[in-house]
């Protein structure tokens, strides 16, 4: 059975401010109404599969279940990495999950986090190479090139093995301008797109032959793992050991069984703000404008407003993207750079290069509005049918004004329903809990007041999320 595999555990720094280590990019809409992740989820829906499986990391499990959810799709797992190891031990834990349930499954390894337009070629190209892949073929997707691009690594096709399929002849490294031209002008390259079509035994063979120790890493971590609900987590102090590597590196440039589906289907990685000026449309003069922009004379420009009016005049190639505590502003042709700002912000220990102003949570989101000495005014959303721990504060009391929903507030040994309008004071010291009983998200504005409003102020005694005390 084809069992598709999403890894989920990019962070997409080079789309910063917008994408960001605790939210990443393939948790956003950034190019449709919904998110990267979803529309990985949605193409495979032509497929005649099994559910699919997610790789992810720890602090992601419940934004994945929640994208999932609101499809309606239902995983056979979420697989949590302890750890990020690369890609080749993400597949291996997939793989033997896999096996597990299917000795004769193939996986469908795909990345979260890239656009495909051309669904119906996509879907074309998986059914004309899984019969090879069935039959021990290691097949990657090679992506007809477009332009001579230095962003992406190629994919050197041998043999043919009927049409559009090629034996795997050698990967190489992302190329200079030129040497990216020849591979064009000469024909028989593709775009490496890190999408693979794959037997889960007959990787999990070439990895105990090309790379044991990942393999012994992660068959180990997963003999050890817990399950809770649908989350699979390997045991972690197992699976540090383990090597990090790329599926490319540890097996399929080793490998004598590499095989290439050539794929023509608009697809691009999203690596940069540049691809999204790439695939979005445009105006008559090269721009791309999303949010509250205006903007004159300016051409080839892209301009992405989230809080508040962007406005410009008179620029060329540039990208702007504001949001609500940071601004980027660079060149369109130097967005590959962005990487080098956020190493900086990590060097300085900047909240910005992880958290946005709206920080999400498994029961909702919560976004500080005005933050100052002795008290602190957030907007708290809670989805529906979730429920924050129940805690207590030491140094601050708490006022809630329900604003959209009904809430269930617990407070003492109180139980009592808060609706629109309504609101309620949690003293300081008092156990305490929000819940939402109902069918829509519940917003409601909390005013925090004390000496101390920092997020570890919290002494949690039951949380269904795992995180009490």
């Amino acid at each position: 059975m084809l069992t598709p595999v999403l890894l989920s555990g990019g962070v997409g720094s080079r789309l910063w401010p917008v994408s960001r280590e605790a939210h990443p990019k393939q948790f956003l809409p950034l190019v449709g109404e919904i998110s990267m992740l979803q529309d990985t989820l949605r193409r495979t829906a032509g497929l005649e599969a099994a559910a699919p499986l997610v790789v992810c990391n720890e602090e992601h499990r419940f934004m994945v279940a929640e994208q999932l959810r609101q499809l309606e799709i239902e995983a056979s797992a979420l697989i949590l990495e302890p750890q990020g190891r690369n890609t080749a031990p993400a597949v291996a834990l997939a793989a033997l999950q896999a096996v597990a349930a299917d000795p004769e499954s193939v996986l469908l390894v795909l990345p979260a986090d890239h656009l495909i337009k051309n669904v119906e070629a996509f879907v074309a190209a998986v059914s004309k190479a899984l019969p090879l892949a069935s039959q021990g073929r290691l097949m990657t997707f090679g992506v007809v090139p477009t332009a001579p691009e230095t962003g992406f690594g190629y994919i050197k096709c041998g043999n043919s093995l009927e049409h559009d399929l090629f034996e795997l002849e050698r990967f190489v490294e992302k190329p200079d301008a030129a040497t990216a031209q020849s591979y064009i002008d000469n024909g028989g390259f593709l775009w490496n797109s890190g999408m693979f079509l794959l037997r889960a035994q007959t990787y999990l063979d070439e990895l105990s032959e090309r790379a044991p120790q990942i393999l012994s890493c992660c068959k180990k971590s997963m003999e050890a793992a817990t399950v809770d609900m649908f989350f699979v987590r390997p045991d972690a102090a197992i699976f540090e050991q383990c090597p990090s590597d790329s599926i490319d590196y540890a097996v399929m440039e080793k490998t004598d069984a590499g095989g290439v589906v050539s794929l023509d289907c608009g697809w691009s990685d999203v690596g940069a703000w540049s691809a999204l000026w790439d695939v979005a449309e445009r105006d008559e003069n090269e721009n791309v404008c999303k949010g509250d922009v205006i903007i004159d004379n300016c051409r080839g420009s892209y301009f992405c407003s989230d809080s508040r009016l962007v406005a410009a005049t008179g620029v060329e190639n540039l990208v702007v993207v504001e949001t609500a505590d940071a601004i980027l502003v660079a060149d369109r042709n130097r967005v590959q750079d962005v990487k080098r700002i956020v190493n900086r912000l990590k060097a300085q220990e900047r909240p910005e290069v992880s958290l946005h102003r709206r920080v999400y949570r498994p029961w909702g989101s919560y976004e500080s509005l005005v933050t100052s000495e002795r008290f602190q005014v957030k907007r708290i959303i809670v989805n529906p049918g979730q429920t924050l721990s129940l805690q207590m504060h030491h140094h601050r009391a708490e006022h809630w004004v329900v604003v959209k929903g009904t809430a269930e507030v617990t407070c003492e040994d109180k139980v009592f329903m808060l609706r629109e309008d309504e609101s309620t004071y949690i003293p300081l010291g008092h156990k305490h809990r929000l819940a939402n009983p109902g069918h829509i998200p519940v917003e409601l504005i909390e005013v925090q007041s004390g000496a101390y409003l920092g997020e570890d102020d919290i002494v949690r005694f039951e949380d269904v999320y795992g995180r009490s005390q």
